[in-house]
């Protein structure tokens, strides 16, 4: 009897363990948003025409200036880099003794030339003065005419050579082809010459250029003629026109060549880089904050909001920027509502919590 009693209390203390016990609560798998985000809108302004740009200044043309005749040592520099030079200016001179001999030779050879030229032209006349009086045979007279031929020809071949010694003889004067500044020098005082290597580098009439490096959407903006401030050093600009576009584009970058024709200023310099802007008119432009445009292997993205919470990427062409603002030129409705901030963080897809929703979101 004590046994069952014992059997029921435990019974009973187990119902009313169980009695007790919570009721399981039902577990929803709910997604957490990946990031905070802000969201802006595209606004519309009106912005200068002003295009930036970064490039590199370059001589507009370089003229290699060197040696036309070989085995000739030269004796005397006298440019340096850096000297501003006019056209025929003497830059360097090699070692004219043996060229002087020669011409010699030749201006001796061609008065011997002329000498028998006169001769047989005097033996010709006179022969010819004879062919009435019967004293001379056809064949006599043609000799003479031939000898006085021959003779002239011979003569001509000998000025030929004169000139052509003279030509080489003015080759050991190494003269400037046009007015400008010398960039580089590799002539050395006493190195023997090799026809067609460099003794000097001029930058024709001083002149340099800024070239540019631009999107194709840029490039579309622009024209000939278009005025140009390039910023030469922090303090100081130098105003330039639009001389040449280039007219293909790199098919890796995407980015074209503009070649700015530049006034001359003491602060450039060959080879420096600079940033610059194209002028033109005012125009409209449809812009985002910098924050909200990511740039991912070459390309500007920008990502939508969708009304589940999650974000789509959409592939956007820039243009200008200003301050903080970009303008975007292609892939964009005005009326988008996108990520603000936050958002080099994301991926396609992702679900996100925006914190201070647009003055549409909030309308709704």
């Amino acid at each position: 009897m004590g046994l069952v009693v014992i059997v029921v209390g435990v019974v009973s203390l187990l119902a009313f363990k169980v009695l007790l016990k919570p009721k399981a609560v039902a577990v929803v798998d709910v997604a957490k948003p990946a990031l905070t985000v802000t969201s802006v809108t595209p606004q519309r302004l009106d912005w200068a025409g002003s295009v930036s740009a970064n490039g590199a200044v370059l001589p507009w043309q370089e003229a290699i200036v060197g040696s036309e005749i070989n085995g000739v040592r030269l004796v005397e520099v006298l440019a340096e880099v850096g000297d501003r030079v006019k056209k025929g200016d003497l830059l360097a001179r090699l070692a004219d003794e043996t060229l002087q001999n020669e011409l010699h030779q030749q201006l001796a050879a061609f008065d011997e030339a002329v000498a028998r030229f006169q001769e047989a032209e005097a033996n010709a006349t006179r022969a010819e003065n004879l062919k009435e009086s019967g004293a001379l045979s056809a064949q006599e007279l043609q000799q003479y005419a031939s000898a006085a031929f021959i003779a002239r020809a011979q003569m001509d071949a000998a000025k030929a050579r004169v000139s052509n010694a003279r030509l080489k003889l003015s080759y050991t004067r190494i003269t400037a082809p046009d007015d400008g500044f010398i960039s580089a020098r590799t002539a050395t005082l006493g190195s023997v010459a090799q026809a067609g290597s460099e003794l000097f580098r001029l930058i024709r009439q001083g002149r340099l250029e800024w070239r540019a490096e631009l999107s194709e959407g840029q490039l579309q903006q622009l024209r000939l003629g278009q005025a140009v401030r390039v910023h030469a050093s922090a303090d100081q600009s130098v105003s330039g026109t639009v001389t040449r576009i280039a007219p293909a584009i790199d098919s890796n970058t995407r980015n074209g060549y503009v070649f700015v024709s530049l006034k001359a200023n003491p602060s450039l310099r060959a080879g420096m880089f600079a940033e610059g802007e194209f002028e033109s008119g005012s125009s409209k432009a449809l812009t985002l904050p910098q924050s909200a445009v990511v740039l991912r292997d070459g390309y500007s993205y920008v990502y939508l909001l969708g009304a589940d919470g999650r974000v789509s990427q959409v592939k956007v062409t820039t243009g200008r920027r200003q301050e903080l603002l970009v303008e975007v030129l292609q892939g964009l409705a005005a009326e988008a509502v996108v990520v603000g901030s936050g958002a080099g963080f994301l991926n396609d897809g992702d679900l996100v919590r925006v914190v201070n929703a647009t003055a549409t979101q909030q309308k709704d």
